[in-house]
Order: structure tokens, then C-alpha cells, then sequence
């Protein structure tokens, strides 16, 4: 039961402090891996891959995922009320103020002072994205390239520059890499 309780707190203050999205969670969700264990960092890599390739929010998606691999279905949802909590009760809050004061410098000010906070938090989440799924880590060797998903992330990439392919919807780069993942077992 305590371990459910804590699954709550640790959720609570992400839902607080995760700024900007889903991706801002993974700093979060890394901590909550290296000091409670709950999951390992595989588990996070295939966290951010469901919840990236399943409809909703990607925080709640992985809040969602993180509390079940944890504690069942109650830790699912405690895990995922209890991030989207303090959204919950800071929005209706603003939305109250906000028509009030939308015009104030102040509240200007503010607005303008967080979006680079924001993007930084996601900026830092993309690359720790990026970390997990380039590069692995093993007791025998500490950091190694994986060749294989770098190889797959350039093609990708590059494909993503042609301008008939550009066209493309997002959901057949999804599959492709889907796809990939399995047949090469990564």
C-alpha cells in the first residue's frame, strides 16, 4: 500500500512540474526508474514507443503504463489521476484569472518567460528519446552505439527531406519503424 502511495506522489509532482507536454515527463519517469526501480530503462524505451504509437496524451499514456507495470491496474489509475491532477486544478484556476487579466503586462511577461523553459524541457527529453533508442548500455561496456537503429533513424530522417515523401502521413514512418523494430529485434 505504501508503494502505491509513493506511485501517487511521484506522479503528483510530475503532473506539477512537467511542463510542456508528454516528453517533459521522461526526466521524471527516469528518476522514478534509477531511484525506485520500478521499471528498467528497456521498460522506458518501450514506455515512450507505446505511448507515442497509442491515441492520447503521451504523459498519460506512459503515467498509465509506468503505474500498471508497477502496481496492476490500481497503480495505473492512481499513477495517471494523480498526474493530471494538478493540470486539472491549475487550469481551472487560470481560465478563471485569465480572462481577468489576459491583457496585464505581467501576465504577458510570464507567458513569454516560460515558452523557453518549456521548449528546454522538451528539448531534453527528445534527447534523452534519442539516447535510449541510439545508443545501449551493458555492464561490460558502458555506452555502445546501437549501428543499426542510428542506421534506421538516418534513413528515415533523410526520407523525411524528399518532397514527394514529405506527403507521407507520420502514422507509415510509425509503422515502418514498427516494422523494423520487430524484424531486427530492437
Amino acid at each position: 500500500m505504501t508503494e502505491l502511495l509513493t506511485i501517487c506522489l511521484e506522479f503528483l509532482k510530475t503532473g506539477l512540474f512537467a511542463v510542456g507536454g508528454g516528453l517533459a515527463t521522461l526526466p521524471f519517469l527516469t528518476q522514478m526508474q534509477q531511484t525506485y526501480g520500478w521499471f528498467t530503462a528497456e521498460e522506458l524505451a518501450n514506455m515512450i514507443a507505446v505511448s507515442e504509437s497509442t491515441p492520447g496524451p503521451i504523459g498519460v499514456n506512459m503515467a498509465t503504463y509506468a503505474g500498471y507495470s508497477t502496481y496492476g491496474i490500481w497503480g495505473g489509475l492512481c499513477a495517471t489521476l494523480s498526474l493530471i491532477l494538478p493540470s486539472i486544478v491549475v487550469i481551472l484556476l487560470i481560465a478563471r484569472a485569465l480572462d481577468r487579466y489576459q491583457q496585464n503586462p505581467f501576465v504577458q511577461n510570464f507567458f513569454a518567460f516560460t515558452r523557453p523553459a518549456v521548449t528546454g524541457l522538451i528539448a531534453a527529453a527528445g534527447f534523452q528519446v534519442l539516447q535510449i533508442a541510439l545508443f545501449t548500455r551493458t555492464e561490460a561496456q558502458p555506452i555502445s552505439v546501437n549501428w543499426v537503429a542510428m542506421a534506421i533513424f538516418a534513413v528515415l530522417l533523410t526520407l523525411t527531406q524528399f518532397k514527394q515523401l514529405k506527403k507521407v502521413h507520420p502514422i507509415a514512418y510509425i509503422a515502418v519503424g514498427a516494422v523494423l523494430g520487430i524484424l531486427l529485434k530492437m
